[in-house]
């Protein structure tokens, strides 16, 4: 019932949000300020960034190599870097690449951004955390705007992503999916290539859970 009812909400919550993105925004977290750009995946709205930056937050992440893997805003990369990680920030969307770089040095926090499909540019690096906050709804992206909510139609990101993280998973590669995803079809994929999730948290906000899960080696 509950999702049918979002299903019915959709079409006008995205109305409102497209609308409310298409001028120019901030949001602050920590003391950190960041442009929000409507090409972009945003902070503000989405409940899973929040819950990641939370999780995150009681860590000790000093002289800790941390990858935020497809980084959007890039506030959790700012966040972790505020907190002594030596962070890497990846994302296909060279619009965030150039948003969060401006961002890093208005907010004078060191971070590297780089431009990675996935993990293709990140060879022969290891890193002690790995943040994943996927796209899980099973369209066909037209853009790289749409890459942030959009796996394929056949989740391909999934499958591209499973493939190549068994060569870099660290102790602590954590991924952030929504129950309105389909989970068990992502597991699936998942242990294909030899990985399964671990639930390590389940976080209810406005009727929605939220999982993150720890991948590992099967």
């Amino acid at each position: 019932m509950v999702k049918k009812l979002k299903k019915q909400l959709y079409p006008v919550a995205r109305f409102f949000f497209d609308k409310y993105i298409s001028k120019q925004r901030k949001y602050t977290y920590e003391g950190i300020t960041i442009a929000i750009h409507e090409e972009v995946f945003p902070p503000k709205f989405t409940i899973s960034t929040k819950i990641l930056l939370e999780y995150i937050k009681p860590l000790d992440l000093k002289d800790k190599n941390f990858l935020e893997l497809g980084c959007g805003s890039g506030i959790i990369s700012l966040f972790a870097a505020s907190k002594g990680a030596k962070v890497t920030a990846s994302d296909i969307n060279q619009t965030a690449i150039r948003i969060l770089k401006e961002a890093a040095i208005n907010n004078e926090i060191s971070i590297n951004v780089v431009y990675s499909d996935l993990l293709e540019s990140l060879q022969n690096q290891q890193f002690d955390y790995i943040i994943i906050n996927p796209p899980y709804y099973p369209k066909a992206p037209q853009n790289d705007k749409e890459r942030a909510w959009f796996c394929g139609e056949n989740f391909e990101y999934f499958e591209k992503l499973f493939l190549q993280l068994p060569h870099h998973l660290s102790p602590n590669t954590w991924m952030i999916l929504s129950e309105d995803c389909e989970i068990d079809h992502i597991k699936q994929l998942a242990i294909k290539n030899g990985l399964f999730f671990k639930l390590i948290l389940e976080k209810s906000v406005i009727r929605e859970k939220n999982y993150i899960f720890q991948i590992e080696k099967s």
